[in-house]
């Protein structure tokens, strides 16, 4: 007997094992982004609105950009149409987590503070972070900048205004919601005395405002991603897998090399 209501009891802690194992595949597929893309037919990507090279409104009002290049690569591998939404920095984080995009294509640093909101993919490149500033300042070298007296610009929201926080302690930090080019306005107005960015984005800056120069040395080396939310565990590993592909096939490294190691693209866009 007692034998009997062992095994019935084994029986119907299986069965319940089984539900809770069928209802977790139901969930997991009901929150597969994957699955959801190709049955709307439609990528939803946020992106930055006005940051060269990694995502802009060109000269001929149209979006370029080394994100642009992939996701549009992405969306057309994927068999499914781009839709791109735009934001400033600060935007970014919360149209995905809003689930108004499906990831962020932007040159982001993964940080232990975002990665309680987000996964990021794995780093697609590095960059170098620099200051630069007027030639006519005295400054040579980033470190002459981080003194008492001295204003540095930062993106709103982005992880360089914690690289300065951490190497240029004695200096004010003023956030831009407009990115690169709000910070080399701020500049050229003496509102700043110098502003932070990634060597590439700091490199067409300088094209740009040719009393402008790069300060010598870099402040730190960041690998940059993409991110998608917590749950998006399908999505982020075909991402990873896209990057190896891509990497692979040479179509990663020709965006690289024309977007953010050469400013061939300012004459074209």
């Amino acid at each position: 007997m007692i034998l009997q209501n062992c095994a019935k009891g084994f029986a119907s802690a299986l069965v319940l094992f089984l539900l809770a194992l069928s209802f977790a595949s139901v969930s997991h597929a009901e929150t597969d982004v994957i699955k959801d893309i190709v049955k709307r037919g439609q990528l939803r990507v946020a992106v930055q609105s006005q940051a060269p090279p990694m995502s802009f409104v060109d000269k001929k009002g149209n979006r370029a950009g080394f994100a642009i290049d992939v996701i549009k690569m992405m969306a057309e591998d994927m068999g499914v149409e781009l839709v791109l939404l735009g934001y400033d920095w600060k935007g970014l984080i919360p149209a995905v987590l809003s689930k108004k995009a499906d990831f962020v294509a932007a040159d982001m640093t993964p940080t232990p503070k975002r990665a309680l909101v987000l996964n990021f993919t794995n780093p697609y490149t590095y960059v170098d972070i620099i200051l630069y500033s007027k030639k006519s300042a005295p400054f040579k070298k980033w470190q002459d900048v981080c003194k008492k007296g001295f204003t540095i610009g930062a993106t709103q929201a982005s992880s360089n205004v914690k690289v300065l926080k951490e190497k240029c302690k004695a200096v004010k930090i003023k956030e831009f919601s407009g990115g690169g080019p709000a910070i080399a306005q701020a500049i050229k107005m003496n509102r700043v005395d110098a502003g932070i960015n990634g060597r590439s984005g700091a490199q067409s800056i300088v094209k740009d405002f040719p009393g402008f120069h790069i300060l010598e040395g870099a402040m730190t080396r960041d690998p940059l991603c993409f991110a998608t939310r917590p749950d998006e565990l399908h999505l982020l590993e075909w991402m990873n897998n896209y990057f190896t592909f891509i990497r692979a096939d040479g179509r990663l490294d020709r965006l690289l090399d024309y977007w953010r190691k050469s400013l061939a693209w300012k004459q074209e866009h």
